[in-house]
């Protein structure tokens, strides 16, 4: 089984809350909430996926990010890598432009919402270095 491989943005506004974007319920893991991004193409850097996926579904272009994660997780029937960025500067107004529901999430709140299992590394994460800030 091959792996396929992931560009992930943690996308986080001035409030520090994080974007998050539900998938489509035809998809693998539909109706799940998720943090935005998707597949590399062939001889795309990780970079140059995460800023394309970013603006295909969201319509923001991603100014400013690091590396914040990776996750490498067996779903069972799918292998995955998820590459993780934490993106902190963007233009535009986030809309879920392939018609997925899109909000802003305090981080705090993030346990509320049903994610997929490799996105618990993710929150976790978030709940470390971010918990104890107040909006």
């Amino acid at each position: 089984m091959s792996t396929v491989h992931v560009a992930v943005g943690v996308v986080l506004n001035d409030k520090v809350q994080v974007l998050l974007a539900r998938r489509a319920q035809h998809l693998h893991q539909g109706g799940l909430w998720e943090f935005p991004g998707g597949k590399l193409e062939p001889g795309e850097s990780v970079e140059q996926a995460l800023v394309r996926e970013l603006r295909e579904e969201l319509a923001i272009n991603a100014e400013a990010f690091a590396p914040f994660l990776k996750i490498a997780h067996d779903y069972g029937d799918k292998q995955v890598l998820l590459d993780v960025w934490l993106v902190d500067r963007f233009t535009g107004s986030p809309a879920g432009v392939e018609g997925q529901q899109v909000r802003w999430s305090n981080i705090a709140d993030l346990d509320k919402f049903d994610f997929p299992a490799a996105n618990a590394e993710i929150i976790k994460k978030l709940f470390t270095d971010y918990g104890e800030q107040v909006v």
